[in-house]
């Protein structure tokens, strides 16, 4: 890539953001979590947009009465079997769909070499390359940070910066770190690290409600993806 110094890292959500996989994902852990736990807990109307996958799994077998040092012990073992469920379930994910303008999005910033482009999502990373992968986005995002690497989701923005930095010989700066999402809490740990945030209402959060939140730059999707593209580059 032509001079790295140059460029500004973009990181983008998945979930509400890049795709919607109808439902994958919360197939996926409530068949896991009655194999692993024995139940669900109340996971029928819990919240999960905006939250890592460690404290989404944390937060129901919490409701459902387990003790947290049971929870952690059991979350390797539980990890596994949910890539399983999910690797079916996004090989059958018929309400897969990607969000308007997003693909060209992408595209349009991985042939800019102004920019590198990685991940900061709540998925655990082997979730968020099974939902990458039917829709051939994974190349794109060489690395990133994910929900194992910190429950925290505010914590996202410095693990992606410090392992980029790692891979590429370049630390950003906050200032030069953009984060393309859709939920309040991806406003909320741009804000927390000092990024620039830049989202959607593409997710299960209302433009209303996002625009409370304050972001750099709110759009009701990215279809005009050029407009998009001169916002993070300004």
């Amino acid at each position: 890539m032509a001079d790295i110094a140059r460029t500004k890292l973009v990181l983008f959500d998945i979930d509400g953001t890049i795709l919607y996989t109808g439902g994958a994902g919360r197939r996926a852990m409530r068949q896991s979590l009655l194999e692993v736990f024995g139940t669900t807990g109340p996971i029928k109307d819990f919240p999960f947009y905006g939250k890592t996958d460690p404290l989404i799994i944390m937060e129901l077998m919490t409701l459902a009465g387990y003790a947290p040092s049971l929870i952690e012990r059991r979350l390797g073992h539980f990890w596994d079997v949910y890539v399983e469920h999910l690797r079916e379930e996004m090989s059958r994910a018929h309400g897969l769909m990607v969000y308007p303008g997003v693909v060209e999005l992408i595209r349009e910033l991985h042939s800019d070499d102004e920019h590198l482009l990685g991940l900061q999502t709540g998925n655990i990373q082997r979730g968020a390359r099974l939902k990458l992968e039917p829709v051939a986005l994974n190349g794109y995002f060489p690395v990133g940070a994910f929900g194992d690497d910190s429950a925290d989701r505010d914590q996202l923005p410095r693990i992606a910066v410090e392992r980029i930095g790692e891979r590429f010989g370049r630390y950003f700066a906050s200032r030069d770190v953009i984060i393309v999402g859709d939920p309040p809490a991806d406003i909320s740990c741009a804000r927390h690290f000092g990024a620039k945030a830049v989202v959607a209402a593409t997710g299960f959060c209302s433009y209303e409600e996002l625009e409370r939140a304050k972001p750099d730059a709110l759009y009701r999707d990215f279809s005009d993806y050029r407009t998009v593209m001169e916002e993070i580059l300004r």
